[in-house]
């Protein structure tokens, strides 16, 4: 979890979650994924442009804020895969009745 993050910061997340969970019900993980990961890239490259006042600004900032969002993006899932490694049989259901 980021340092900055607010009291929110789950059930944002958990809301984002959710809308992925309903599509998978049309679509396949993979796709769904695909779809969430350009939505986060779309939103994070706009929060980035609107640190700077020009084209020029955003240009000289971009391998700032792709060294940011991708080290925030693995530190995240590192976090995840951990907690699914240590959790698997809960997580995913292992010895339920199918």
């Amino acid at each position: 979890m980021p340092e900055d993050a607010d009291d929110k910061f789950f059930e944002r997340a958990d809301a984002h979650i959710s809308l992925s969970n309903e599509q998978v019900k049309e679509s396949t993980r993979g796709k769904v994924s695909a779809s969430m990961m350009y939505a986060t890239s779309r939103f994070n490259a706009w929060v980035g442009a609107s640190n700077c006042d020009s084209a020029e600004e955003l240009a000289a900032a971009r391998d700032e804020a792709l060294e940011y969002f991708v080290k925030q993006y693995r530190e995240m899932l590192q976090e995840n895969l951990d907690m699914y490694i240590q959790n698997f049989d809960e997580y995913m259901g292992a010895g339920k009745d199918s």
